[in-house]
Parts: structure tokens; sequence; C-alpha cells
């Protein structure tokens, strides 16, 4: 299923995705959780619910509803992980931006935060006046929504944790980023995190190694790559951030971006006011934010 949160001149609630359509699944069954992240904590079954909902739930044109990020507020601030593409590993270094390591290629997945504020929906704009050195750049991302509690997890049985799967552009200031070698200040502006629009659940989006990820700036392809191509793959990630902390239903990961990112080009292709960029990953649809 495709599951959304959306509004259409009362409160925020879960919808699935159907086409051009969302039904609104808390019209049939009250008892139904009304935000998504009631519904990944939610006990075993709720998604047979909503599936049984689905089908006698009243359908709401997608262009009359606004649709939210899917988890406005997820679990704690979002994990991301850094430099997880071989041929971005490699620009980012010869960028002159990457102020925090000496490897090109890292032994250990680069982890980082990204402030929960930051998060925005599809369609919503990113304020690129919140980033004052203006050199705001996009990075187009594959999302993982944790389902079940995670400590300790062997990779064999990592994806089991796995609730679904979101897109994040995970839009960065590059010279806070380089200041502030940490990256969490140069990655948290707010609007620097566009989610959506929806999160496929894991049965559904099947094997993610089949898929790939588009960034369209303008309608000028910008970055396009295989997600197979991620140097710690997601069963890595989860045993590696699970091994020290629990994963709670909720946490959101970005799981890093591939090549074709603006400080990749010579001189930088920043983000400017009147930009539109789309993330496409196959299965789950596209992530549009206009840039003010």
């Amino acid at each position: 299923m495709k599951l959304v949160t959306f509004e259409n001149g009362s409160s925020a609630r879960v919808g699935v995705l159907d086409g051009d359509l969302v039904r609104d699944v808390t019209a049939v069954d009250d008892s139904l959780p009304t935000s998504l992240l009631g519904v990944v904590t939610a006990a075993d079954g709720v998604l047979d619910r909503i599936r049984q909902a689905t089908s006698a739930a009243p359908a709401v044109a997608l262009g009359d509803v606004t649709v939210h990020a899917p988890l406005p507020t997820p679990t704690g601030d979002v994990i991301a992980v850094g430099k997880n593409y071989p041929d971005h590993a490699k620009e980012f270094a010869d960028s002159g931006f990457d102020a925090t390591e000496k490897e090109v290629l890292p032994s250990h997945p680069i982890i980082f935060g990204k402030s929960g504020s930051s998060i925005i929906g599809t369609a919503a704009p990113i304020v690129s006046g919140n980033d004052p050195t203006g050199t705001t750049d996009y990075e187009g991302e594959l999302g993982v929504v944790i389902g079940r509690e995670a400590r300790s997890v062997d990779p064999a049985n990592a994806l089991d944790h796995v609730f679904g799967f979101t897109i994040i552009n995970d839009v960065t200031a590059r010279e806070l980023q380089s200041m502030h070698a940490q990256w969490f200040v140069g990655k948290s502006p707010d609007t620097f995190c566009p989610m959506g629009p929806c999160i496929v659940t894991a049965d559904e989006f099947g094997d993610v190694g089949s898929a790939s990820l588009r960034t369209v700036v303008n309608g000028e392809v910008r970055q396009s790559y295989a997600l197979a191509d991620m140097i710690f793959d997601i069963p890595t990630v989860i045993a590696t951030l699970s091994a020290v902390m629990t994963l709670r239903p909720g946490v959101v990961i970005a799981t890093g971006t591939g090549p074709g990112v603006g400080i990749g080009f010579d001189p930088p292709r920043f983000l400017r006011p009147g930009d539109v960029v789309d993330v496409t990953v196959d299965g789950i649809g596209t992530l549009s934010n206009p840039v003010v």
C-alpha cells in the first residue's frame, strides 16, 4: 500500500493513495489511527484493517487535497547516511566542501542527524533564505521507516524491522556543512527535509536493489542512479545503528545520495528561488518541491 498523510478541509489524517485518488480510510473505520506515526507504531494487524477499509473508503481527487510529509513528526530526528555511493563520495571529496573525512570512500557508515523540524511535504516550498550562505544543494535519497523495534539486529534479519520506504530530499547548505564540520547545522535549516509523497509498505516495495532514483531540477535530469549501488546497504546500516542504540518504530533513515548533486558541477549549481526539484523513486512516486 501507499499510505499518505492528507487533509481537505479538516484535520490531517491517514489515507491510501490509489492512482490519482486518496482513499479516506478513517471515514470507514474511525478506530484506525489518524496519523501515520500511529499506524507505524500500532500493533500487528493494523495494515490488514486499512486494506479492509480501503475498498469502501470514499475517494478524494489527489488534486483536491493537501498531502503532507507522511511522518511530519517521526520518532526523533532523521538519521542520515553520508557518502554512501562511490561516485558521490568522489564528487564530494573533489568539491572542496568535505571538511570531515580524509577517506574518499568510507570504511564504515558515516552517520549524522537532520533535525525533525526541517521536514516538509511534497509541494511545500524549500526556503532558500534559511541558508544565509546561498549554497543550497539537493540530494535525492531513499528513506527507510522502521516499523519494529530494532536492537542488536543481525543484517540477515534487518529488513524484518522495516515498515516501508519513502523519498527524502536531503537539502543541504554546503557552506554551513563545511563550516560546522559535523554537518548537523548545514543539514537542518527549516524546510530542508522534503519527505514523501507517501510511504510504500515494505511488502509492496519489494527488492530495493532493483529500483532507481532520479532527481530533476527545472526539467533537467541531475541525478540518475541505481539504489543497488549503495556502499553500505540497508541491512548493514540498520545493523550498525542497532548495535549501539534502539531503533524505535517511526524512526526514519535517509540512506544517502548518488552522484549529480550541485557541488559536483564546475562551477557548482546551487538552488535558487524559482527552481523546482523533483525526486522520483521507482515504485514510490515523485517528491516535488519549489524553491523560494
